[in-house]
This record gives structure tokens, C-alpha cells and sequence, in this order.
């Protein structure tokens, strides 16, 4: 039942099919951040964000081993709060990003380590190299009422350590530092059913 409990915040394993019974879940864009932070030259701790973006859950209540989580977004939507910086990262040192360019991640496993923690594996792309990755992730609340949407939503948190000179992204390493820490915090909401009156594309 725990198990149950925790892979309905839409955290899943995608490497069976989904059956009849997944549910799907819709990441809310306006409460779903990704915040990444490195050290800059030991002088400082440099953040910046990727907010806004979009995904879905497919969640299989009796089997949540059937169930998957997407999430894809561009590399151009970051926001490091300084121009200069945010050009400097889409530049031919860093991205070389184009308006087509995208972060995606795709779920592959999953290891349920509590009532409310979870190690998931899955497929991460960045600058056009896909990587495995672990999320070590935290059911932060479900409910089958969201106070404001009226409808069954979740929330869950998570963290994990990634190498930039993995994504070719490795400029200034080791100055600025290769290593960077990766916290990642989203909201989820069940979509309408298919035909269902007001239902949105997602």
C-alpha cells in the first residue's frame, strides 16, 4: 500500500507498458522548478533554474510498476537571473542552444527505499548526450482534492549530482567546478479524461 501510496506522486518505472489503469497525471508548470548550483572559482556558489516547463505521469495504481514519467523542456528557458550569464551559457562555450534544443528525462527504474522515498532511474539528455541518472526523491504530499484545482494532485522533491564535462558542457572545470548539485521540486494534477468536457492538451 505504501508502495502504492508513493508511486502515485508520479514517480514511476517505465520500462513495462502502460496498462488500462494509468492514470494520467500533468506537471503544474507554475509550481515545478528545476535549480541546479556549482562553485564558482571557491569565491562563491553560483544557482540558476529551469521553471515552467511541462511533463506528464502516467500512473498505474494496482501496478505502479507499469507506470512512467516524462518531462522535456528548452534549453533556452533557463534563467540564471543575469543576462550576461544566461547568454554566456547559451553561447558556443556552454548550449549552443537553439530554439529547438531540449532537456528531457524519461524514467527507466525504480527502487522504493521507504514509505515516502524513492531511488528512480531514468534517461536524462542535455546538449544532445543522453545519460543515465539516479533522482533520490521524496514523496512531499498527495491528496484526492487539491484545496484549489478540486481534483487529485501530488507533490514530491528530489535531488541528484551531475557531471557537466558528461553533457560536453565542461568549460573552466575545474575552476568552476564540474560537479553540479541538482534539486528538483514539482506539482502534479490528473488530467482530464480523454473526451471529457473542458479537457486540455497538456
Amino acid at each position: 500500500m505504501l508502495k502504492s501510496h508513493f508511486l502515485g506522486a508520479a514517480i514511476a518505472v517505465a520500462a513495462t507498458p502502460v496498462f488500462a489503469e494509468a492514470e494520467k497525471y500533468t506537471l503544474d508548470p507554475s509550481h515545478s522548478q528545476i535549480v541546479f548550483s556549482y562553485d564558482h572559482f571557491g569565491f562563491s556558489t553560483t544557482t540558476s533554474m529551469f521553471s515552467g516547463f511541462e511533463g506528464e505521469i502516467m500512473w498505474d495504481k494496482e501496478d505502479p510498476a507499469a507506470s512512467s514519467v516524462t518531462v522535456s523542456f528548452p534549453e533556452a528557458s533557463l534563467i540564471t537571473g543575469w543576462d550576461a550569464r544566461t547568454q554566456h551559457f547559451m553561447s558556443g562555450d556552454f548550449f549552443g542552444a537553439t530554439d529547438d534544443d531540449t532537456v528531457s528525462f524519461a524514467s527507466t527504474g525504480i527502487e522504493v527505499t521507504g514509505e515516502d522515498t524513492a531511488l528512480i532511474t531514468g534517461d536524462l539528455t542535455v546538449n544532445g548526450v543522453t545519460k543515465e541518472v539516479v533522482l533520490d526523491a521524496r514523496l512531499n504530499g498527495q491528496t484526492d482534492s487539491h484545496p484549489m484545482e478540486g481534483k487529485p494532485w501530488a507533490g514530491f522533491s528530489a535531488t541528484t549530482t551531475l557531471l557537466r564535462s558528461d553533457y560536453n558542457l565542461g568549460a573552466f572545470a575545474p575552476m568552476v567546478s564540474d560537479e553540479v548539485a541538482v534539486e528538483i521540486s514539482i506539482e502534479a494534477g490528473a488530467a482530464p479524461a480523454e473526451g471529457a468536457e473542458g479537457e486540455t492538451d497538456s
